[in-house]
């Protein structure tokens, strides 16, 4: 088995290592093991295996250093992806450089001019909508680039994002069978991918179950806990306020919750909340908090791994990872009676 059929993926395989180990090994990268080094050099010599100049070419120009781009660091959901990524990464042998964009476009082009100046392998990043000349200066220069939570309409790269439509579908669900008809909605930016899509599932999975699909139930907030605290604020006015309160990320339910306790209504019983993102304290809560839960640190540790095979040369597909509702006890049955002070 020889000649220029045999690619890295054939020498990992037979060394029982991943591409991107195989590949540092090759590009004389330190962080690799002895014993890794061994079983790579050994596939190698079996299979007569040839890396081409320019591929040698580009792994010599490697600075072993990646940019992460999140959208807010507060946010506990973007603090422990970074943590994951980051972790990783140092695993790998890569150091990154972490760039906050706090939900603003023009921060996070800054931060996505900064990498590409610094040269980094490649970029993961959770963009912050269309528009940006950063990035579309990041993809002319063909760095390697994966989104992470997010996408872009348009743009051609490989992401890792989470299945949202399953899990609201469930809280929708769970909402309904304890007799909520009335469900408010604090929704996300509609400039963002999560933003619209969740807003989506949450309008399909209203009508499956007969909620209410009055357009004043949703209020337009952005990611941030102000925005959940003003939505629960707006929607606790209405003539006919909702009994039950979803927010789309964890800051805004965070807002929420601190508007509900302002008002003095008793979560679980006087009004449901549920959230998006199982931050780690919301189940230490009084009540503890019904959320939809993903795995944080799994689509951080996916990221750097599809990264490192683009990187690589290789075409990695877009990975999704399913989403499901934790019930807890902030979301319980209806109460007709409620009277808000």
């Amino acid at each position: 088995m020889t000649g220029p059929s045999i690619t890295i993926k054939d020498v990992a395989a037979l060394a029982g290592v991943s591409a991107a180990t195989a590949s540092r090994v090759l590009s004389g990268n330190p962080a690799t093991s002895a014993q890794s080094r061994q079983k790579v050099a050994a596939a190698v010599t079996e299979l007569d295996f040839h890396p081409n100049a320019q591929a040698r070419a580009l792994r010599s120009t490697r600075t072993n250093v990646i940019g992460l781009l999140v959208s807010d660091i507060r946010n506990p959901f973007f603090a422990d992806l970074a943590h994951a990524a980051e972790q990783a990464a140092l695993a790998e042998g890569l150091v990154t450089l972490l760039g906050n964009a706090n939900e603003s476009i023009p921060q996070q082009d800054r931060y996505l001019d900064t990498f590409i100046s610094q040269r980094v392998d490649g970029v993961i990043a959770a963009p912050q909508g269309e528009g940006s000349s950063s990035l579309r200066a990041l993809l002319e220069r063909e760095i390697p680039t994966v989104f992470v939570d997010r996408t872009v309409d348009g743009i051609d790269v490989p992401s890792v994002t989470t299945d949202s439509d399953s899990g609201i579908r469930q809280a929708v669900e769970h909402l309904a069978r304890h007799g909520h008809e009335r469900v408010g909605y604090i929704a996300g930016p509609q400039t963002t991918s999560t933003g619209r899509d969740r807003l989506k599932s949450f309008a399909r999975a209203a009508r499956e179950f007969g909620l209410s699909t009055d357009p004043a139930l949703t209020y337009f907030g952005d990611f941030q806990s102000a925005s959940g605290s003003a939505g629960a604020h707006h929607l606790l006015g209405l003539a006919q306020p909702p009994t039950a309160l979803l927010a789309a990320d964890s800051p805004m339910a965070v807002g929420a919750l601190a508007t509900l306790n302002r008002k003095g209504l008793r979560i679980g019983r006087d009004m449901a909340l549920i959230a998006f993102d199982d931050i780690e304290w919301f189940s230490l809560l009084d009540p503890p908090l019904t959320v939809i839960s993903h795995d944080v640190e799994a689509m951080g540790r996916t990221a750097v791994r599809v990264l490192l095979e683009v990187i690589d040369g290789q075409k990695p597909a877009s990975v999704v990872l399913p989403s499901e509702l934790i019930v807890r006890a902030s979301s319980g049955t209806a109460d007709p009676s409620l009277g808000l002070p």
